[in-house]
């Protein structure tokens, strides 16, 4: 969603950082560089006044530390300002009240609603042991009640049964007393959208509210629409009330803008954003994560909360162990693969990395995209346990069967073959050399970059930390270096991509998916 943006932001605040000393002239240069980047990503012009005015006036006034150049001061400031656009700190939805908290949905036809309701839903039952219950209260779009219906079924969440005929404020307060008899905590009520604002539609709304006295009213808008969301926002706040926004699409190739406008100009909290279609892309809206990464500086936080939900521990702790006996078969390649899809593949794992976001286009280049992935994966899926087990097996006859029950051909399977084998002598170097190994001086360099203390015995164990703990240690690593565009050492440059096969990411157990260094130089 922000990628264009990134660039856009990255080169102009690089340009900052390079000098040593600015003047007045540079900074205004570079803020009229930073204005015309927030209007192309289409933030409200209000909006992209105030922000420019507030950097403008904290930067010319801003006292210099003699540890930080004046360009690193500017980023800082525009870094902070972009977190009090988005909002300052992250809100999530409000359960405390009375049960059944009843949450209210709105919005226009087409934003996602139905799907957005069912995602709250699982995500309340999965992570927080809420016992939910959902109502579809569209009467007017055909099949809306029984695409909550299916939804519910998928997702094991009681759904109210449809009488034919009802009102939606009838629907409304029998879905509240239905919750009460059931003992559920949460009631999510569904409620009917438009092409367009209406009165009839406010009206309905209006009195739904009454009927139903929701505890939190969420607006459902599409991120694709850009301004317009804005206005909708505006209306939907000014006729029901809204508490909070949740934001669909934001995996799509839209601009951000209305992202960014929205809490501006709204006063209103985002709350949730969706990022995909599946029932588990849902997030919680983090401001400082999403400044994160529009300024090119990852988000370690996410990834590693990520990595929490999706790594199984017991699997993670199993291939560890193989790991450190330096056994590294085609299973294991399958389940590092597997993996890496889990959590948004190599593209969203790259965006969440400190300093890592700009080697996505050059990965891209070489070839090496969630696509290739897939196809590795059917081809290990073709073979037998034994040509899994040992891949030695693999003669020209094994290969020609394999290529034809996966689509591929011989030279893709080779490619397989050479990337497991590089990861295989590396996890057979970073296992076998005691207290020497490649993999503990790799984590004592960095950790000693971040000063915290030498050796792996410093570097601490992230699954255990909380959000707090988290972001302190990505502040130390931007310090450091680490989380500005270009940070990460010895990666630029077109280099090979080392110290990423196989290389695990402390305290969560299992390795990092193992990636083959990218062509054209990068020592393995």
């Amino acid at each position: 969603m922000f990628e264009n943006l990134q660039d856009r932001l990255g080169s102009i605040l690089n340009g900052l950082t390079g000098r040593g000393a600015l003047s007045e002239a540079d900074v205004s240069a570079a803020l009229r560089e930073v204005r015309r980047a927030l209007l192309e990503a289409d933030v409200a012009l209000d909006v992209v006044r105030s922000f420019t005015d507030r950097v403008r006036e904290k930067a010319v006034g801003a006292e210099i530390l003699k540890s930080i150049k004046p360009g690193q001061m500017v980023v800082k400031i525009v870094h902070d300002e972009l977190i009090e656009m988005l909002g300052g700190e992250g809100v999530g939805i409000d359960l405390n009240a009375p049960a059944p908290v009843v949450v209210m949905m709105v919005g226009l036809q087409g934003s996602g609603k139905t799907t957005t309701s069912a995602k709250i839903a699982n995500r309340l039952t999965s992570r927080d042991r809420k016992k939910v219950l959902m109502a579809s209260l569209d009467t007017r779009r055909p099949a809306a009640q029984e695409q909550l219906r299916q939804l519910g079924v998928q997702t094991g969440i009681d759904t109210l049964p449809v009488i034919a005929g009802q009102s939606p404020t009838d629907i409304a307060a029998r879905a509240v007393q239905a919750a009460k008899l059931g003992g559920h905590d949460v009631v999510i009520l569904d409620t009917a959208g438009r092409t367009h604002i209406d009165e009839p539609l406010m009206v309905e709304m209006a009195d739904i509210k009454k009927k139903s006295n929701p505890h939190e009213i969420l607006l459902v808008a599409d991120s694709l629409t850009g301004q317009d969301a804005v206005n909708l926002a505006r209306n939907f706040d000014e006729r029901v009330g809204i508490t909070g926004l949740v934001l669909t699409r934001m995996d799509g190739d839209g601009r951000g803008g209305a992202a960014l406008s929205m809490r501006a100009v709204t006063g209103k909290p985002i709350k949730l954003i969706g990022v995909g279609e599946k029932m588990g892309e849902l997030e919680e809206f983090h401001p400082r994560r999403i400044a994160d990464r529009i300024l090119g500086m990852g988000d370690i936080v996410s990834l590693v909360e990520k990595a929490a939900e999706n790594i199984d521990a017991e699997k993670a702790a199993a291939m560890a162990a193989k790991m450190a006996k330096g056994k590294f078969d085609l299973n294991d390649l399958a389940d590092q693969l597997g993996q890496m899809q889990k959590m948004g593949g190599m593209g969203g794992i790259m965006g969440m990395m400190p300093g890592m976001a700009g080697m996505k286009d050059k990965m891209a280049a070489a070839g090496l995209n969630d696509k290739l992935f897939g196809r590795q994966l059917a081809i290990i899926s073709s073979m037998t346990k034994a040509e899994r087990a040992n891949p030695d097996l693999l003669k020209h006859s094994r290969k020609k069967r394999i290529a034809a029950g996966s689509g591929t051909d011989a030279s893709d399977i080779n490619k397989l073959l050479k990337m497991h084998r590089q990861m295989a002598d590396m996890m057979k170097m970073m296992g076998g050399k005691g207290k020497g190994g490649m993999m503990k001086q790799l984590m004592g360099g960095l950790a000693g970059k971040m000063g915290l203390g030498g050796g792996m015995g410093g570097m601490p164990d992230l699954s255990n930390m909380d959000p707090k703990q988290l972001e302190a240690l990505q502040k130390q690593a931007e310090a450091a270096g680490l989380g500005r565009p270009g940070g990460l050492p010895g990666l630029g440059g077109g280099g090979g991509l080392p110290g990423l096969g196989g290389a695990k990411l402390p305290g969560l157990g299992g390795g990092f998916p193992g990636l083959p260094g990218l062509p054209k130089g990068g020592k393995k």
